[in-house]
């Protein structure tokens, strides 16, 4: 998930000043040595604040710091990232982190957010603790496949999220997820569910098979794809998936984000070539970056060649420390080409953010350089998704 900021009016209190401070120390130290003091003076000040539900503070702290101090600013949310994930220090003799096996959807039809039944919730400890988790690592799982409204929203929430799963985690048992309230969640042709679950080892073994000596991420994202998505596949029916690494929380999210980008173009393709019945040899694609105080996305209007109806989007935003110097419309038009689609123009003009005023849906780059609805032909159109996530 990119870490974006906006900046808030007034000055800073006296926890997001203390904050800002420790995180200059630490990205100002010298030495190992120095750096142990910060850190555990910067650890216990967070624990504290996300224990205390200070959410706003640490949000100041960091609004602060991702326009004056950016170094100071990344060691302050690795900090508070990490502290969230790891239950704040809740576990004396254990190190808890919070997991999350993203898994990447398209469907022609709603793409479930649901509960995980108990036989496929084993089976799936079955090969977490196989292929992903160092051997010894307990583990609980949360029993719903989650969508991204429904995750944990803001640092103290996830905190008290991991403290509870990772509670479960040292008896070694799976968490029965209370559903009632959950939020809706929202209809995309392409999005991301969420498989939870916290990990416990003792303090300072190995969490993950790959910090083994005969492990490694890449056969680890293998035996995973394959065969933990044997056992998502049943969950997600009329759903084409595509499983991401189990990995800590936040970092599980960004690999999310970033894999989700590419394969929402895939999805598009294919979606189209079922539902208008044209190859993607018959598609002609139009990338546009896409402003606000500065460069946040590029989108791409899709039309079938011939046509200058705009019939489906996709949304590629920017992650991480990419800008308008990062070269994304040159990956967009890779993805693109891959699928099959060689009829690409790319707009140079820096459009603004618009949104539909009745549905919200972005607006699209067209053939003519407009900004227009995606709309599907009226033969075509069917109570569909109407743009990608």
């Amino acid at each position: 998930m990119k870490r974006t900021r906006l900046k808030r009016r007034g000055g800073l209190g006296r926890i997001a000043e203390r904050l800002v401070w420790l995180a200059n120390g630490i990205a100002e130290s010298g030495s190992r040595v120095e750096d142990r003091y910060w850190e555990q003076q910067l650890s216990t000040a967070i624990d504290e604040h996300l224990a205390d539900d200070e959410e706003e503070a640490l949000n100041a702290a960091l609004d602060h710091l991702y326009s004056t101090e950016p170094r100071a600013y990344d060691e302050l949310a690795d900090f508070i990232e990490s502290r969230a994930e790891c239950a704040a220090g809740a576990f004396a003799t254990h190190d808890v982190v919070l997991v999350a096996a993203p898994v990447l959807a398209w469907s022609r039809y709603r793409i479930p957010a649901s509960n995980i039944p108990p036989a496929v919730l084993a089976n799936l400890r079955v090969h977490l603790q196989a292929h992903v988790l160092a051997k010894g690592a307990r583990l609980a799982l949360a029993d719903f496949l989650f969508s991204p409204d429904q995750l944990p929203q803001g640092y103290c929430a996830t905190a008290e999220f991991a403290k509870v799963l990772g509670t479960a985690a040292m008896d070694n048992h799976d968490l029965r997820i209370d559903t009632e309230g959950m939020p809706e969640t929202a209809q995309f042709l392409s999005d991301t569910r969420y498989l939870l679950a916290a990990v416990a080892v003792p303090r300072g073994e190995a969490l993950f098979r790959w910090q083994e000596d005969d492990g490694s991420r890449d056969t680890a994202r293998d035996q995973w794809r394959t065969q933990g998505g044997a056992c998502l596949a049943p969950l997600l029916p009329g759903c084409a998936i595509d499983l991401v690494l189990p990995e800590s929380y936040f970092a599980a999210s960004r690999a999310a984000d970033k894999d989700s980008r590419p394969y929402s173009v895939r999805a598009s393709v294919a979606y189209l070539g079922t539902a208008l019945e044209t190859p993607a040899a018959n598609l002609r694609a139009v990338i546009a970056p896409f402003w606000d105080r500065q460069l946040e996305e590029y989108r791409v209007g899709i039309t079938v060649r011939g046509s200058e109806q705009v019939v489906h989007g996709v949304v590629w935003p920017l992650l991480g420390a990419e800008d308008d110097s990062t070269d994304c419309a040159a990956q967009i038009e890779a993805v693109l080409r891959e699928c099959g689609v060689n009829d690409i123009v790319h707009l140079d003009h820096q459009f603004p953010l618009e949104y539909c005023d009745d549905c919200g849906a972005p607006m699209y780059p067209s053939p003519e350089g407009e900004v227009v609805h995606a709309e599907m032909p009226e033969d075509r159109a069917e109570q569909m998704p109407r743009h990608l996530h």
